[in-house]
């Protein structure tokens, strides 16, 4: 049996598919800065496998409804997570655990559950973070597969990400006991708020 050619419009379809794909891959800007290209290349495939961890630190909060501060534990096993802010910003007690589908809130005053972590935390709390593009930020790398900038330090770590509508500046870094390079300070900027993370130690 002979093998049919390709028609035209199929083609046209199959040559279409192929740009976006290039589009997309092309997404991503080269980082700028002081760094070496290759060296971040190499700290992003490093880091990018550290899926789980335990952070002590604090973390401030300022917005066009409330500004605060507290304590802050984040415990991150693969996809599940258990977030916890002690002190006024989270009215006492604040804890944020689940997965990024089904999401659960917990304060003093209420527990909600949610397939909505930005809804959810707008709803309860008038500000809100994108957790899914956070679980990356807080490693120093930019999500994937969302269009970004990245500005290199001298170390070729990330010194600034701008992406989904966010700024992040990244201070200050430390290594832990298995040798990773992860942030110790961050800045970041998104609408209508502001929030400051201080990470006094990682595990990971």
């Amino acid at each position: 049996m002979r093998l049919k050619l390709f028609s035209r419009p199929l083609l046209l379809l199959t040559t279409l598919i192929l740009l976006s794909a290039c589009s997309n891959l092309s997404k991503t800007e080269k980082p700028t800065g002081l760094g070496n290209e290759k060296l971040w290349q190499a700290h992003q495939q490093q880091i990018s496998q550290v899926d789980s961890w335990q952070i002590t630190g604090k973390i401030a909060i300022r917005s066009n409804q409330q500004s605060g501060s507290g304590a802050l534990s984040w415990l991150q096993e693969q996809k599940h997570f258990d977030i916890q802010v002690s002190g006024p910003l989270g009215q006492g007690n604040l804890r944020l655990s689940g997965l990024p589908n089904q999401v659960q809130l917990t304060t003093n005053t209420h527990k909600v559950t949610s397939n909505s972590v930005e809804h959810l935390m707008q709803q309860l709390l008038g500000w809100s973070v994108p957790l899914d593009h956070l679980l990356w930020w807080v490693r120093g790398l930019p999500a994937p597969k969302i269009k970004h900038q990245v500005m290199l330090n001298d170390d070729s770590l990330a010194y600034q990400i701008q992406q989904a509508n966010w700024k992040l500046d990244y201070l200050s870094y430390q290594t832990t006991k298995t040798g990773a390079r992860l942030p110790q300070r961050i800045k970041a900027y998104g609408p209508g708020l502001e929030l400051t993370l201080f990470i006094k130690q990682w595990q990971d």
